[in-house]
């Protein structure tokens, strides 16, 4: 009787373990219902933000986001991820620290009670710690204080200076260029801050005359 059971128990574990592969259609089908259910479009706020593109796709799977098995598929989004930076249109990679500060504190835009022209903000405090004179920031990202200072960036536009000046904008515009499941918002990719607004979070952090520098 007792081996009688334990084979049954052993057939019904293994039959479990086979489950998940042969449902996971079904599970992807109910879970984009849901999601289609669960939300409405409203203002600016549209149902489009749902659909996931193949990057969000493999790191929204917490296996896949750190497996080595999809290793080289991380690697083969960072390269195309990489190919959608655009580059300052003048040239110019810094602008002016003190708008970039204001950028950085606000977390306003792309919400359904924001205009589509309106300015959105870069919430950079959300994540990091970036002026020491702020007392409230998150911690999900590393402390950008300092930023430019710690990496020897005395003159932004010198060529000694242009490996992480260039670096940072690529970050900025699109962090998953260099990590495909960064954790950090594609802000010039995904439309959340233009180009100028990139160019004043840049002069925050590599300005040697800004505070983040002092």
């Amino acid at each position: 009787m007792m081996m009688k059971t334990t084979t049954m128990l052993l057939a019904g574990l293994l039959a479990g373990c086979a489950m998940p592969a042969a449902n996971d259609a079904k599970m992807d089908a109910r879970f984009d219902a849901m999601l289609k259910t669960s939300f409405e479009a409203k203002g600016i706020a549209t149902l489009d933000r749902l659909q996931q593109d193949e990057t969000q796709k493999l790191c929204s799977d917490p296996v896949q986001a750190v497996s080595k098995e999809a290793a080289p598929m991380r690697a083969k989004l960072e390269k195309k991820n990489l190919e959608t930076v655009k580059w300052p249109s003048n040239g110019k990679y810094l602008g002016d620290w003190k708008e970039g500060e204001k950028i950085a504190q606000s977390g306003r835009g792309m919400t359904w009670s924001d205009k589509a022209d309106a300015a959105n903000g870069g919430n950079c405090y959300n994540c990091h710690m970036i002026d020491k004179a702020e007392i409230s920031f998150g911690t999900i990202g590393p402390s950008l204080w300092n930023y430019g200072k710690l990496r020897g960036v005395t003159d932004p536009t010198s060529a000694a200076a242009q490996p992480v000046v260039q670096y940072t904008w690529g970050k900025i515009w699109n962090a998953k260029a260099y990590n495909a499941c960064s954790n950090m918002p594609r802000a010039g990719h995904m439309g959340i801050l233009n180009e100028s607004q990139i160019q004043d979070v840049m002069a925050l952090l590599l300005d040697p005359k800004s505070p983040v520098n002092q």
